[in-house]
């Protein structure tokens, strides 16, 4: 595991912080950063907010002729369909597995959670910032605490680019010792940038540290990123049980608001679904799933 971790002292000491020696890196691998621009690249072509505005540039630019008009009002419609919440909603929850109460979870050695969750363009020394996400570690700790899990393994580096000088493991570590979870309890895995390398370099760190990869593990993830997840861990042979989390679903309304008003929230929740899908169709061809 790299670098020091946050370590409690006594009540009335507060916590210590280490710091990370300031000659310490993550490698990630020239493989790992193409596929990662070229998924990135693919995303942003078939984001849909990207083909609503590249068809009002293309009507804006033929608008004297019949197809510029044409293509205009396929761009209005795109853009009203993917901004409507009720609409968006349905998909998300035809996409997200059903969530799982905790008495359905039975009890297991290690819950496995992926990161993702955590503001890595703001560094701190005292406290972790989070951002939609969050429930993949609090409910984590729910498990925990319930006795459903005995540790908590976080599989996840810095990504790539970072800012922070700190793995998102590391960030989340710091977290539950914080919470009063015992230091002993707490697995961290830093150096994965893609859902593909949470998987591999989980079973590599379970074998190094002499840990049962033939046992079955709680993973703990965002409900619509739990189909990609699931796949990639089967692929490398680890057994696990799914724990979703995160949802951006909701329970459906017929309100007057859900069913017409446009909201911004309703094309996000289309670029999660698209960015995904297209990881899926991507790790498919690739073999990762």
């Amino acid at each position: 595991m790299g670098g020091k971790s946050l370590v409690p002292g006594n009540v009335a000491e507060g916590f210590r912080i280490n710091y990370l020696p300031k000659n310490f890196s993550f490698s990630v691998s020239t493989t790992a950063l193409m596929f990662f621009y070229f998924s990135q690249f693919l995303s942003f072509l078939a984001m849909p907010l990207t083909l609503v505005l590249l068809l009002l540039v293309i009507a804006a630019i033929f608008i004297p002729k019949s197809r510029g008009r044409k293509i205009l009002w396929t761009g209005i419609l795109l853009l009203v369909f993917f901004s409507n919440p009720f609409l968006s909603n349905l998909a998300l929850l035809a996409w997200e597995p059903p969530y799982k109460s905790f008495e359905e979870i039975p009890n297991s050695e290690i819950g496995i959670v992926l990161t993702g969750v955590t503001n890595l363009n703001k560094t701190a020394t005292d406290r972790t910032f989070f951002g939609k996400g969050a429930d993949r570690i609090t409910q984590a700790l729910q498990l925990y605490r319930m006795g459903k899990i005995k540790k908590i393994l976080i599989t996840g580096g810095q990504g790539l680019n970072p800012t922070n000088p700190y793995s998102e493991a590391e960030l989340l570590k710091r977290f539950l010792i914080m919470t009063g979870m015992p230091e002993t309890d707490i697995l961290i895995e830093e150096k994965s940038v893609n859902t593909r390398e949470n998987a591999l370099f989980t079973k590599e760190f379970l074998k190094k540290n002499g840990i049962a990869t033939d046992q079955e593990f709680v993973l703990i993830t965002s409900a619509f990123h739990m189909p990609r997840s699931k796949k990639c861990f089967d692929k490398i042979g680890l057994r696990t049980i799914p724990f979703p989390v995160d949802y951006y679903s909701h329970d459906i309304k017929y309100d007057l608001p859900e069913l017409l008003y446009p909201r911004p929230e309703a094309l996000v929740n289309w670029q999660v679904l698209v960015k995904e899908w297209i990881g899926l169709v991507v790790y498919q061809l690739v073999g990762y799933n």
